[in-house]
């Protein structure tokens, strides 16, 4: 009986050196230079998936590698890519998920660098979806154990998984230590909104830890309509300060200038901006290019498509993914990420 015991281990041992420590990362074709990125930190290989479309444009998944009893992480951000839409990635995240689950994996962590569809998180009028829930219920259906993400664009994004936990990773542990090197004049951290207060609190806090003091100021805009800005004031003193705009995410980037102009106007010395996900849509590179903007600073959450000015500086999330998913694996706590060094 003993013996019966042993063998039993050693061929369990083999299994789980088989499944590489029992980890298996995946990636869609959303952003396949950051998965490969993550992989190169956790000094592991993206394993194998066959990721197309048939002649249709269905989407085909195979998995080529075992996974039965491994811990899966899928990276995928729900974005515009090189031949793939905001829709084709997200199927390909869903029908992933699927396939593993079907192939028994242990767990499927659904890795969003970008969440997409997160800036409907409310009905604001009638007769809408509020597409960030709908597609949390999307991703609960699939099967996702667990789903992690970097600076959703609201937090109440993780109260619309009901079953799944939700990690939402801060990018403002990347961007601190950059800005902190800059060697600012009497900083001031921006928020463009109201909703943002808080991303641009904890970014002070950060940079407090690093012996930079900062002070606030707030743009509150008006909006003619979805994407079109009326007007812009300004909660706050910036005049003979470097300031630095915090957000999420730039998308034609006509807000984005126009803040920086504002900035500008009201005495500002030098403005920077720290925006995590660089959607970058129709003009956003030429209005960023001809901007007062000193420097833009993103992540590689979403892939670089084309031309980037010289004034747009990318650092890469990799680091602080890969760390979150040796703190998953080994039931460790992933806010201690959040401490700047």
């Amino acid at each position: 009986m003993r013996l019966l015991i042993v063998v039993f281990t050693v061929v369990l041992s083999c299994i789980y050196s088989e499944c590489g420590a029992g980890i298996k990362l995946f990636g869609g074709n959303s952003n396949p230079e950051l998965t490969q990125a993550v992989a190169d930190c956790l000094e592991t290989e993206v394993s194998k998936a066959v990721v197309s479309k048939f002649n249709d444009g269905e989407v085909r998944i195979q998995i080529l590698d075992n996974v039965r009893n491994c811990d899966v992480f899928i990276m995928q951000s729900t974005c515009i890519s090189e031949g793939a839409t905001v829709n084709d990635n997200l199927i390909e995240l869903y029908l992933m998920i699927r396939a593993m689950k079907r192939s028994s994996a242990k767990t499927v962590t659904a890795l969003i660098p970008y969440f997409g569809y997160a800036r409907q998180d409310r009905k604001t009028t009638s007769r809408v979806p509020i597409s960030a829930s709908d597609v949390a219920m999307l991703l609960e259906v699939a099967g996702a154990d667990h789903v992690m993400a970097v600076d959703l664009h609201c937090g109440q994004i993780q109260g619309f998984f009901h079953k799944t936990p939700v990690d939402n990773l801060f990018a403002s542990t990347i961007f601190v230590p950059y800005v902190a090197r800059l060697g600012l004049y009497d900083p001031v951290i921006v928020s463009p909104d109201a909703g943002g207060v808080e991303r641009a609190k904890n970014f002070i806090e950060g940079l407090q830890s690093l012996g930079v003091p900062s002070k606030m100021a707030i743009i509150v805009k008006q909006r003619a309509e979805a994407g079109v800005v009326e007007s812009m004031n300004l909660v706050g003193k910036v005049r003979g300060s470097d300031v630095v705009i915090v957000d999420d995410i730039c998308d034609t980037a006509g807000t984005l200038v126009l803040a920086a102009k504002e900035l500008k106007d009201q005495g500002a010395r030098r403005v920077f901006a720290c925006i995590t996900h660089p959607l970058l849509s129709g003009p956003a590179c030429m209005r960023i290019e001809g901007s007062c903007l000193e420097e833009l600073v993103v992540t590689d959450t979403i892939p670089q498509r084309g031309y980037l000015p010289a004034n747009i500086k990318r650092l890469s999330v990799a680091p602080l993914i890969a760390n979150a998913i040796l703190r998953i694996t080994k039931g460790e706590s992933v806010s201690d990420l959040f401490k700047y060094n």
